[in-house]
């Protein structure tokens, strides 16, 4: 197993773990020093998650769901996506989340990839709950569930603000809204998965929490995976 795939899943799957909307219980256990050690065994246990990081690597090649670059490629991405035949995925995605109600997923065989944000949009019924009646909690979640970026504006202690820009539903199209400020954190208690964040950094936020500082091309990845999952869901709102 990647030690560093191992951290950088914790990363991104802390603050959703935190929240208890998935994976083990005690979520702190992913900000312990040594938490890599047992990674694997957690990260099984995020049921959504791991199966792409098992089709990612399988598709890649590659032995181990926490390399780095599968890791990568499913919360932020990178080129492995390219790699992955979409109606493969969906069968897979049949075999594992036959009862999983709501969503767009069964009939995306020539659209689908193993990236977060299609599990958000297309698995998870948010997006349909959202097309079907301008439901605002759907709106909300789909907003903070993605892995969106924002610019870090200031810290103060554990927590940051930083300027983003929130999901926006006129009815009929969703875009990225006009920036705006808002607080997170990137440590909790002491502990943190990342040195630290300051003014100019571009990160990357899941619910509300810094999960990593990214790169110019780390951003513009996230950001193009965004749009064009916006486009499909708005094609499909049409």
């Amino acid at each position: 197993m990647s030690a560093e795939g191992a951290l950088l899943f914790a990363r991104y799957a802390y603050p959703p773990n935190e929240l208890g909307y998935c994976g083990p219980d005690d979520a702190a256990a992913l900000l312990r020093p040594g938490a890599a050690s047992g990674m694997e065994a957690r990260a099984r246990q995020f049921d959504g998650a791991w199966c792409y990081l098992e089709f990612l690597a399988e598709s890649a090649g590659i032995s181990d769901p926490l390399d780095a670059r599968v890791v990568e490629a499913y919360w932020i991405g990178n080129e492995l996506l390219g790699l992955a035949d979409s109606g493969a995925l969906v069968e897979r995605l049949l075999d594992r989340f036959r009862g999983q109600p709501g969503g767009t997923w069964r009939e995306a065989a020539h659209r689908a990839v193993p990236h977060h944000s299609f599990q958000v949009y297309d698995v998870y019924p948010w997006a349909a709950l959202l097309r079907a009646g301008g439901n605002p909690a759907a709106l909300t979640v789909l907003d903070r569930c993605r892995i969106r970026t924002g610019v870090v504006l200031g810290v103060d202690g554990e927590s940051a603000t930083v300027e983003s820009r929130p999901l926006s539903w006129d009815g009929k199209v969703l875009v990225p809204g006009p920036p705006r400020r808002e607080q997170v954190r990137w440590s909790t208690g002491g502990r943190s998965l990342i040195a630290g964040v300051s003014p100019g950094d571009r990160v990357a936020l899941h619910w509300d929490w810094v999960c990593d500082v990214l790169t110019d091309e780390q951003a513009a990845r996230i950001e193009s995976i965004e749009g064009v999952r916006h486009g499909e869901i708005n094609s499909l709102m049409a």
